[in-house]
């Protein structure tokens, strides 16, 4: 295996013999060929759809065929092989469609670049063969590390707007145009003779069509649930019976919500969940009890101690431990082999799990952090906010924000954000914020130092609240007093990196390591055009550069 996806990978080159994540070499080879086989879904359905033919199974698939293969999706031999066989079928039909449309149009049929068998293959042991043959490595062999490496780019942001895609269709939003765009993006990077020329620019149209994804998933969640509203959210758990929902569908929580009302079990959210306590609609059922624990990679020990059942409802599943094997469920393209998948939000063996447990034997200290910062509560304070600026009371804003993760170097934003002026405001979102979320930053004449903007996606969020400071001030977003400090960890947030250089703004600080799939050459062009850079050796140095 060779993955190399995540920031974690093993030694900062990639991940050869198993993944760090938990992905081993039979899963990776699979995961491989679904990428593969939506590219090869993705180069039919795009010359169909050019020629007025649309095929909804190919854009469903190939949506969900990306976000499984999302880090911390998808772990499930068995589920991935089930999609694999549907994929095929899709591919076949994909390509029906394509000929009798180039038929009608009197056009030729274009010869593709599809070398896996046109029917499926009998045997898993087969279908992992045939994915060992398609790995990331297989094209750094092909194309050199610059040019594999800008292909995975491509490849990686459409993953993470994939999952954001695949949240929005959950909540019934979805438009044509994006899907079309996934297939024309696949149909690019799987071309024969690949470029940096055109791969660069492909990778900057991803950002452009995550931005009207981000945008789409917004209006769903907003739509469903109301615009979040500044909310003091408890995080330690008060008595009782309990369940603990972690990942980020807003409607898995608002139906667990539902089937528990009148059972006695308070409803825990955690890590990108915590969002979730600002929307109206979720927010007014009363056994929304508060949030536990911290950002996704320290579950294991944070699931051991929860007594209760616990639901993972998107990517950030690590292996469960054996303590709580037993309690813990999957729901949406989420899988671990022997966990119990839920996949129609019947939750009756999740709640019958957590009424079987113990529960907490006693309520926890009242203590409560602020969530709910979404552009329309923070725009609606922008003229204090703006006045505050002009009278020398907030000297910078810094969006402090992204994936948490595991290793090392990451105690740096902790420090980022404890060091920060009195005088800045820090914006935040994504688990990235677990890092600091609890500490007291206080107030600036009653603006919070420190808002939470939301979930990972909500990146469109702090970039409307961005754009409307511009314009308050009549300049542009990089010229504001604004830096922006970001982690990351997997594809989500790679896509919203492209949305930021599709936008122009520049001085961007990531950590806390370089994507391992950028190559020294490609990211000294990123470095020429947008001044992308890594996080200093300290948050001391970095702040005094900002600053000055």
């Amino acid at each position: 295996m060779f993955c190399y996806q995540c920031e974690q990978t093993a030694k900062g080159t990639g991940c050869t013999s198993f993944g760090v994540c938990g992905k081993d070499p039979e899963v990776a080879a699979l995961q491989d060929l679904l990428v593969h086989l939506a590219g090869q879904v993705g180069q039919l359905a795009h010359r169909a759809r050019r020629l007025g033919a649309i095929h909804g199974d190919a854009d469903r698939f190939v949506t969900e065929a990306l976000f499984t293969t999302v880090t911390n999706v998808n772990f499930d031999p068995a589920r991935l092989e089930t999609l694999l066989r549907r994929g095929f079928e899709v591919k076949a039909a994909a390509r029906k469609l394509y000929e009798d449309a180039a038929a009608r149009a009197g056009v030729p049929v274009e010869e593709l670049h599809c070398d896996l068998p046109v029917e499926p293959v009998l045997d898993l042991n087969a279908l992992v063969r045939l994915g060992e043959k398609v790995s990331p490595e297989a094209d750094i062999e092909k194309y050199g590390d610059t040019v594999a490496g800008l292909k995975w780019l491509v490849i990686y942001g459409l993953k993470g707007t994939a999952a954001y895609a695949d949240h929005a269709l959950i909540l019934g939003k979805e438009d044509p145009e994006v899907f079309g765009f996934f297939h024309e993006a696949l149909d690019g990077v799987m071309k024969k003779d690949l470029t940096v020329e055109a791969l660069l620019p492909l990778s900057l149209k991803v950002g452009e069509w995550n931005l009207k994804v981000m945008e789409l998933l917004d209006a769903a969640n907003t739509g469903a649930y109301g615009h979040p509203v500044p909310t003091a959210v408890r995080v330690h758990p008060r008595k009782g019976k309990a369940i603990l929902v972690s990942g980020h569908d807003l409607l898995d929580l608002h139906e667990l919500l539902v089937q528990t009302q009148g059972t006695g079990i308070q409803v825990y959210t955690h890590g990108e969940m915590l969002p979730a306590h600002g929307y109206p609609e979720l927010h007014k059922f009363p056994h929304l009890a508060g949030n536990y624990g911290g950002a996704w990679q320290d579950q294991q020990k944070e699931f051991d101690a929860f007594p209760g059942a616990i639901l993972m409802t998107t990517n950030c599943i690590q292996k469960p431990k054996e303590s709580y094997k037993g309690r813990i469920f999957t729901t949406g393209l989420v899988a671990w082999p022997g966990v119990t998948h839920l996949p129609d939000r019947n939750f009756k063996p999740l709640i019958d799990a957590a009424l079987a447990a113990p529960g907490f034997a006693e309520d926890g200290p009242d203590q409560t952090i602020l969530v709910g910062f979404a552009r329309n509560a923070v725009l609606g304070a922008a003229g204090k906010v703006v006045e505050l600026v002009k009278a020398g009371k907030i000297r910078h804003f810094f969006l402090v924000g992204g994936c948490d993760g595991a290793k090392s170097g990451r105690n740096y934003y902790t420090d980022f954000a404890r060091l920060a002026p009195q005088d800045t405001v820090i914006l935040t979102l994504a688990c990235g914020k677990y890092r600091f979320n609890k500490l007291e930053f206080g107030d600036i004449e009653g603006i919070p130092r420190l808002l939470d903007c939301g979930q990972c996606n909500d990146a469109y969020s702090a970039i409307r609240i961005a754009v409307a400071l511009a314009e308050a001030f009549g300049t542009d977003v990089n010229s504001l007093p604004l830096s922006l400090i970001l982690s990351w960890y997997e594809q989500k947030a790679v896509c919203i990196l492209l949305t930021l250089l599709h936008l122009g703004i520049k001085n961007i600080r990531l950590g806390p390591s370089l994507p391992a799939f950028v190559s020294p050459a490609a990211l000294q062009v990123l470095v020429d055009a947008y001044g992308i850079r890594p996080i200093g050796a300290s948050a001391e140095e970095d702040l005094a550069a900002i600053l000055g």
